[in-house]
C-alpha cells in the first residue's frame, strides 16, 4: 500500500510541475529535481505494474511504435475557415451576421492564428483517450501515442470539466526549439528542416513516439466541441480550458466592434514577430455560443468565424518556362516554372497561372521577372510582372490550342475560364488522374497505393481504368520500381479491402464531373443504389435537394457512356458496394419528405446533431436559417430570438422537441 501511495503522490506532484513549467511557464522546481522525481516514479512503476495508469507523467517519454496510423471519423467535423484580407471584408461579414441574427449587439473574440498542425483531442472523465489529426475534416489519423509525449497537453484534467468533449488546437514548434533542432542536424551533417510548421506536422506521423518526445513541440488550444459543456461564450471557453490545465494563449481579446477587431489585427501584424511561434493572421469568432449555433455552417466553413490573413510575403524571381498540366477532368492548368526562390520558409520552383485570362491580364511571358507570393501563405501564385526587367526580345505568351499529352484540339465553353481536353477516355493524364482520384483518401482510401504507383501501373499497361486494380496480383506488381514483396502484398490487400467502402464514397470515387462528396451523399441517399441512379433522367435528378441541371446532365452523360457502364459492371463483380448498407437503410423513411426543418437551441432528450439526423433519416431537410420555405422551427432551450421573430413574421410553425418527436412517432 505504501508503494501505491508513493506512486500516486509522485504522479500528482509531477503533473503539477509539468503544468507550471510547460503551461504557465513558471517552474517551481529545478530540472534536476524534476528528473530525479520522474526517475523514482519510473522505477516504482516498473516494480509495480499492477498500479499502471494511462495518464502517468512517466508516459511522456514515449517509446510506443505505431506502424500504421488508423483513420478514425471525427465525432464532430473539423471545418476550415473563410479568409479575409481587409477591413471591408470584415465589415461585409459582420453585415451578414447581423442580417441572420437581427438587430442584436454582437461581440467578437479575437485570437491569433498559429501556423502549425491541427489536432482534435478527446477527453472522457478528465482523461485523454484519443488524439486525431485534422485529416480531411471528416476523419483523421489516430496519433494518440505521439500526442501524449507533448508536455503542454494534460493527460489528466483539473477542476470542473465536462464528462466528455473534444478540444481543438494547433501543434506548433517554437522558433527557439526549431533553431536548436537544426543546429544539431547541421552538426551531424544532415540537411536542416525548412520551416517549423512542416516539421511540427511531420512530427505527428513519426512511427516512434520516443522521437516525438525529443522534439520541443507545444499545443495551443482554441476550441471545445461537445454537448452540455456549461460554456456560453468563446471567451469563457478559453478561460475554462486554461483552468482545466490546457495551454491557451493569453493574447485573446473580446471586441465589441469591427474597429476594435481591426485595432487588434493591426497591433499583431506589427508585433507578431516578437512571438515565440509562427502566426499568419487573426481568427475572429462571434463570442456567444448561442449566436454561433444560430448562424450555423456552410458546407465548408462556420458562418460565425473568419480568419484575417496578414499580408503575404512577396519575392521576385525569373520565370523560365510556362508548361501545361492536364487534370483528371481534362482541365488545362498553365504552370510557371521559376528560378527557385525562398518564400515564407519553403523553396518555390513552380506557381499556378490558373488560366489563359490570368496570363493575359498580367501579360506574363517567359523570361519575365515576376512577383510571387503565397495565396493564404500556402499556394504560390504570381501577382505581377516587373516590366522594367523585361528582355527586349520578349514575345507575348500564346496559349496552347492542343493538348500537350494527347494532341487533341482543346475546347473552351462560353463563360468557362479554363480550356479542356475533350479526349476524356484516351488522354493518359485524365485516365491516371481518375484512378488516382478513385484510390484517394476521401474516396476508396486504398492503403499501399499512391499516385506515383498508379502512373507506373498505367505506364506498364497493367491497368487502364480503376476496375483493373481488382485484377492485380502480387506477382504482377513486384517487378515495379521500388516495389518489394511486402509492398506488393500491401497493395493487393489494400485493393481487396476497398470493397467494404460504403456506396456514397464509391459514388464520389467514380469521378463523375461536378459530383463531389456532398453531392454523392445526396444522390446515394435519394436513389439508394447504382441501378436506380443510372436510369434517372435529368428531370428526375434536379428534384433531388441541391442538384442543379449542370450536375444532372453530367450524371446522365456519365451513365450513358458504354465504357462507364462496363466498368461499373466489372466493379460490381469484384464486390464493390453499389447500394446503401442495411445499417444506412435501417430506420430510414420518407415520412418527412418535402418538409424543411430549422433546429435551434439546446435539447434534453436528444442532442442537436441526433435531432438533425432524425430529420434527414426520415426524408426531411435541415435548413440553416428560417425562410418562407421552412416548414417547422424546432425550438430548444436558449433559442436565438431572431429565429423566433422571423418564424413568427413568416407564419412558420414553431414546435418543441417533444412535439417533433411526437410528429415523427405519428
Amino acid at each position: 500500500m505504501e508503494s501505491k501511495q508513493k506512486i500516486e503522490a509522485l504522479r500528482i506532484g509531477l503533473r503539477e510541475h509539468n503544468y507550471n513549467y510547460y503551461v504557465l511557464d513558471t517552474p517551481t522546481i529545478s530540472d534536476y529535481d524534476f528528473d530525479m522525481q520522474l526517475k523514482e516514479l519510473q522505477d516504482l512503476e516498473e516494480k509495480h505494474p499492477e498500479f499502471y495508469d494511462a495518464t502517468s507523467p512517466s508516459l511522456r517519454v514515449g517509446g510506443m511504435v505505431t506502424k500504421n496510423f488508423k483513420t478514425i471519423v471525427h465525432d464532430s467535423r473539423m471545418y476550415s475557415l473563410d479568409n479575409s484580407y481587409s477591413k471591408e471584408d470584415l465589415e461585409e461579414w459582420e453585415k451578414r451576421i447581423q442580417r441572420n441574427l437581427g438587430d442584436v449587439p454582437v461581440a467578437f473574440t479575437c485570437e491569433l492564428k498559429y501556423d502549425g498542425a491541427s489536432i482534435s483531442i478527446t477527453y472522457e472523465n478528465g482523461q485523454l483517450v484519443r488524439a486525431l489529426t485534422r485529416g480531411d475534416g471528416f476523419q483523421g489519423d489516430d496519433v494518440t501515442n505521439n500526442i501524449k509525449t507533448i508536455k503542454s497537453i494534460p493527460l489528466q484534467l483539473k477542476g470542473d470539466y465536462p464528462p466528455k468533449f473534444d478540444i481543438r488546437g494547433e501543434i506548433v514548434l517554437p522558433f527557439e526549439g526549431f533553431a536548436k533542432m537544426n543546429a544539431e542536424r547541421i552538426e551531424n551533417g544532415e540537411d536542416p528542416y525548412m520551416n517549423p510548421r512542416n516539421t511540427a506536422s511531420g512530427s505527428l506521423k513519426l512511427q516512434d513516439s520516443a522521437l516525438v518526445a525529443q522534439r520541443p513541440l507545444e499545443c495551443l488550444l482554441y476550441g471545445i466541441v461537445g454537448e452540455k459543456t456549461g460554456i456560453e461564450s468563446q471567451f469563457q471557453m478559453l478561460e475554462k480550458a486554461r483552468v482545466w490545465g490546457f495551454k491557451v494563449p493569453t493574447v485573446a481579446q473580446l471586441c465589441k466592434s469591427t474597429d476594435e477587431v481591426m485595432a487588434f489585427v493591426e497591433y499583431w501584424d506589427i508585433h507578431r514577430h516578437e512571438l515565440p511561434y509562427e502566426t499568419d493572421g487573426v481568427v475572429i469568432k462571434v463570442n456567444s455560443l448561442q449566436y454561433q449555433e444560430e448562424l450555423g455552417y456552410t458546407s465548408k466553413s462556420p458562418r460565425w468565424a473568419m480568419a484575417y490573413k496578414f499580408k503575404a510575403e512577396q519575392v521576385a524571381t525569373l520565370l523560365n518556362e510556362i508548361t501545361y498540366q492536364v487534370g483528371r477532368t481534362g482541365a488545362i492548368t498553365p504552370v510557371a516554372n521559376l528560378v527557385p526562390v525562398l518564400l515564407a520558409g519553403t523553396t518555390v520552383k513552380r506557381a499556378s497561372l490558373h488560366n489563359a485570362d490570368q496570363i493575359a491580364k498580367f501579360d506574363i511571358r517567359e523570361g519575365d521577372t515576376v512577383f510571387v507570393e503565397k495565396g493564404g501563405e500556402i499556394i504560390p501564385k504570381i501577382v505581377g510582372v516587373d516590366f522594367a526587367q523585361r528582355p527586349s526580345n520578349s514575345v507575348p505568351t500564346k496559349y496552347i490550342d492542343h493538348c500537350p499529352e494527347c494532341n487533341a484540339e482543346l475546347e473552351r465553353a462560353e463563360g468557362d475560364a479554363k480550356h479542356f481536353c475533350p479526349n476524356f477516355y484516351g488522354c493518359p493524364p485524365q485516365i491516371t488522374g481518375r484512378i488516382q482520384h478513385y484510390i484517394s483518401r476521401k474516396a476508396m482510401d486504398i492503403e499501399g497505393l499512391g499516385g506515383e504507383t498508379v502512373a507506373l501501373l498505367y505506364k506498364e499497361q497493367l491497368i487502364k481504368n480503376y476496375a483493373d486494380l481488382y485484377t492485380l496480383t502480387k506477382e504482377q506488381v513486384m517487378p515495379l520500381e521500388r516495389m518489394a514483396g511486402k509492398s506488393a502484398e500491401n497493395l493487393v490487400n489494400g485493393v481487396k479491402a476497398s470493397v467494404s467502402i460504403p456506396f456514397e464514397r464509391v459514388l464520389f470515387a467514380l469521378g463523375i464531373r461536378f459530383v463531389g462528396e456532398t453531392v454523392a451523399k445526396k444522390l446515394a441517399k435519394a436513389y439508394k443504389n447504382i441501378d436506380a441512379l443510372k436510369v434517372a433522367s435529368v428531370e428526375e435528378l434536379v428534384k433531388v435537394d441541391e442538384i442543379g441541371e449542370r450536375i444532372a446532365n453530367s450524371v446522365v452523360e456519365f451513365f450513358q457512356n458504354e465504357t462507364n457502364q462496363e466498368t461499373i459492371e466489372r466493379l460490381k463483380s469484384y464486390g464493390v458496394q453499389f447500394e446503401l448498407s442495411a445499417d444506412k437503410l435501417e430506420n430510414q423513411t420518407e415520412e418527412l419528405k418535402g418538409q424543411i426543418f430549422v433546429v435551434s437551441g439546446v435539447f434534453e432528450k436528444v442532442s442537436r446533431d441526433e435531432l438533425k439526423k432524425l430529420i434527414e433519416d426520415n426524408g426531411g431537410k435541415v435548413g440553416s436559417s428560417v425562410s418562407s420555405k421552412t416548414t417547422f422551427l424546432v425550438a430548444g432551450d436558449k433559442m436565438g430570438p431572431s429565429k423566433r421573430t422571423k418564424a413568427e413574421s413568416l407564419g412558420v410553425a414553431i414546435i418543441s422537441e417533444d412535439e417533433f418527436l411526437a410528429l415523427l412517432a405519428s
